[in-house]
């Protein structure tokens, strides 16, 4: 391996969106500004909430503010953040994480093996109140956090969140960044970090994501995201997610690691569980039924996603209008892109609606 003699510069971005969470995002500056590596800037960028961008201009004198030029959503406003910086590394910050002292030193130190395309931290919790009794620590990832089943040492993976996530300026460019239009607007969530890993990894066969536990980036969860309710909409909308991923950028890859979490993690701790429950701790009995119920929750997602996909692709074809151009004999790929203007009702819990209309936007058009 070719190894580089010289430390990078390295630009920070943290996208924000709203002004509930100011004090939050006021400690995660606060956190860039006590990094123990000389770090180039800080960008805060204000996603389409005026009020949150005078405010963050007027008062954040430790970064540089700047209005998201791009669609609505987080993929938009860190697309935006990449354009105005200065450094040969980005790193990506949320507005509710703090960072550790040593979170960009420990990332950038891996930056020396230039197959090294990006890196991302172990992310630790800070709880609103106390965790969930319920929750199992291998769906830790539905709050925002890192899971069991996630290596103890530096490692090689698939795709690394972006919560903490440092990756070269020219592979973010390479790719053209995040997908416009996939990723997350206001809480709910897509997997726009996973599909840059993925789009990168594409394109160079070296290229290596790496997770280094050894950094650290503490991530909020409010109470809002302890309830039962919010873990089982999680989990659906990640099996949504993650089957529109795979018709994006191939079902092989796009859940590789899901399959292997199914295999080996999940059931590893519904064996701990069940094991808790007979010596007597009945928590562990709701811990198992909360694993059932979470995988559950995303395979109705994963097939609730091609459910929608097959039926906007169906209804195109049986409102085309007789005699008009569109009802000519065609292909199935032009076939299923009239799907665009032929649907547009809500499917299938409140996020539906934009999921559909993602689905019809992509899965007809290909």
């Amino acid at each position: 391996l070719f190894r580089s003699t010289e430390l990078p510069t390295v630009s920070v971005v943290i996208p924000a969106y709203t002004m509930d969470r100011w004090e939050s995002l006021c400690e995660a500056v606060d956190s860039v500004q006590a990094q123990a590596y000389p770090y180039l800037e800080t960008i805060v960028v204000v996603d389409h909430s005026p009020g949150l961008l005078e405010r963050a201009e007027r008062e954040l004198k430790a970064a540089k503010v700047i209005p998201s030029a791009g669609t609505p959503g987080v993929s938009g406003a860190r697309n935006t953040g990449v354009s105005a910086s200065r450094g040969e590394l980005v790193a990506f910050l949320d507005e509710d994480a703090v960072a550790s002292p040593e979170w960009l030193s420990t990332l950038i130190e891996n930056f020396v093996e230039t197959t090294i395309v990006g890196a991302a931290c172990y992310i630790k919790p800070l709880w609103a109140k106390r965790r969930p009794w319920w929750l199992p620590p291998e769906f830790n990832w539905a709050v925002g956090i890192s899971y069991r089943g996630m290596p103890h040492s530096p490692t090689a993976v698939r795709n690394v969140w972006t919560c903490s996530m440092v990756m070269r300026r020219y592979a973010f460019e390479a790719v053209g960044g995040f997908r416009d239009g996939l990723g997350k607007v206001g809480n709910r969530p897509w997997p726009e970090d996973t599909d840059l890993c993925l789009r990168v990894a594409a394109m160079s066969g070296k290229a290596v994501w790496l997770y280094d536990p050894r950094g650290v980036v503490h991530h909020r969860v409010p109470v809002s995201r302890t309830t039962l309710i919010f873990f089982l909409r999680r989990c659906f909308d990640e099996g949504w997610g993650k089957a529109h991923l795979a018709k994006l950028d191939g079902a092989g890859e796009s859940t590789s690691l899901e399959r292997k979490y199914v295999q080996s993690i999940l059931p590893g701790g519904l064996a701990r569980a069940l094991g808790e429950a007979v010596r007597g701790n009945l928590a562990g009995l709701f811990r198992g039924g909360a694993i059932v119920a979470g995988l559950s929750a995303a395979a109705a997602g994963y097939l609730g996603y091609q459910f929608v996909s097959i039926r906007a692709c169906y209804n195109a074809d049986r409102h085309t209008l007789p005699g008009t151009a569109d009802s000519q004999p065609k292909g199935p790929v032009a076939v299923m892109r009239t799907s665009i203007a032929a649907q547009g009702q809500s499917v299938i819990s409140d996020g539906g609606r934009r999921a559909q209309q993602t689905v019809q936007r992509d899965w007809c058009s290909g």
